[in-house]
């Protein structure tokens, strides 16, 4: 049985994608488009997906009333990681968590490096946990969302990953072998 299968026959997820752009539509947001692609996939339910240009205060409102939503339980963003003016997800989002995810971050950095090279100290992506939402911001190019995806959340959001998931903090609980 296939990782798929596995959490097809698991835990389907509410997962809200947002993508963070001053230029992107929807019929050019290839990011987008791909994790929607990826967690309908492994299983997982899209409950909203939106654009939203660079502005903090902005991605802060869509997000809070993700965060807020007891019918969303992942929440993932796409964009404005980088070091450009305009490049705020890391403080928007950052300040919402409730405890910060520094493993994703690092791992991301560590499984892009050997596809971009010290490219990817460029890369702010991060992560975190608020009121039992999982918030992961990526970086907006479509390869970012694929090692992001394939390389650590297809894993983490099956409740059937082991010896531990992200599943077990969200709506579901369960037993993990917790090493931190």
């Amino acid at each position: 049985m296939t990782e798929n299968e596995l959490n097809k026959a698991g835990q389907a997820l509410n997962i809200a994608v947002l993508t963070v752009s001053d230029t992107r539509t929807f019929a050019n947001d290839t990011s987008g488009d791909y994790l929607v692609s990826a967690l309908k996939e492994a299983g997982h339910n899209l409950h909203e997906r939106l654009i939203v240009k660079d502005d903090k205060y902005q991605l802060r409102a869509v997000v809070s009333k993700w965060i807020a939503s007891p019918d969303i339980q992942v929440v993932i963003s796409t964009g404005g990681t980088g070091f450009t003016g305009r490049d705020t997800t890391p403080e928007a989002l950052s300040v919402l968590f409730d405890k910060n995810i520094e493993g994703f971050g690092e791992l991301f950095r560590a499984i892009s490096y050997n596809e971009i090279g010290t490219s990817t100290v460029q890369s702010r992506a991060l992560a975190g946990m608020a009121n039992r939402t999982a918030i992961f911001c990526l970086p907006g190019s479509t390869g970012a969302c694929k090692t992001a995806w394939q390389g650590i959340l297809a894993q983490q959001l099956n409740v059937n990953h082991k010896p531990c998931n992200f599943v077990m903090h969200l709506q579901i609980a369960s037993s993990c072998d917790s090493r931190g």
